[in-house]
């Protein structure tokens, strides 16, 4: 099992290291052609209107060949990537979500935050609450009916998966926590069943 992580912008290596000691095989993701050889794609934070610009419409449209077809994991600026409507200024995202997603809801980089989630999350029943670290996130606004809610901080959707694509407004690769990136794991591996 082969686990890209999109490594144009962001902290992509703190997903590498974590998928890693997790046991997965993990390429680094500079160019289109490499979404040929994986299983699975991670799409780490950053800066959505800087991604759009250099994958320019190619990459873009291979990117979106890739999310619509395998299991894909959004964190922060992943999640929006991944959403069919885009606010804060409006822009295009993947489609590969039912989800609107507002960009930087939260606030500035000075208003970033740590929070536990609401509820016990569905991603490890019986396990406790998801620490989880919020950096300019963006907030899930509305949910198409396919989309089923993981975690909630407050009564914000924060983890949500619809079919083979989960998404997540904040950074668990930031926590010591690996459950959001085991899920995704043996999303991957079951063929996103």
């Amino acid at each position: 099992m082969k686990i890209g992580v999109l490594a144009i912008q962001g902290d992509f290596d703190a997903h590498r290291r974590r998928l890693e000691e997790l046991g997965a095989d993990v390429v680094l993701v500079r160019k289109p052609e490499q979404l040929d050889e994986i299983d699975g794609l991670v799409i780490p934070g950053g800066e959505s209107t800087t991604i759009l610009k250099v994958l320019g419409e190619q990459g873009f449209e291979k990117l979106k060949d890739f999310v619509l077809a395998k299991p894909t994991f959004g964190t922060c600026m992943g999640c929006i990537m991944l959403a069919n409507e885009v606010e804060n200024p409006a822009q295009k995202g993947l489609g590969a979500m039912d989800i609107t997603v507002r960009r930087n809801a939260y606030g500035r980089q000075i208003d970033s935050f740590i929070a536990p989630s609401s509820a016990e999350p569905v991603v490890e029943a019986g396990a406790g609450p998801l620490e989880m670290v919020f950096i300019r996130a963006p907030k899930i606004s509305q949910l198409g009916s396919g989309v089923e809610v993981l975690a909630r901080q407050g009564d914000d959707p924060v983890l949500v998966r619809q079919g083979k694509t989960l998404a997540a407004t904040f950074h668990p690769e930031l926590s010591d926590d690996p459950r959001v990136h085991q899920y995704f794991l043996k999303m991957v591996k079951n063929g996103s069943k």
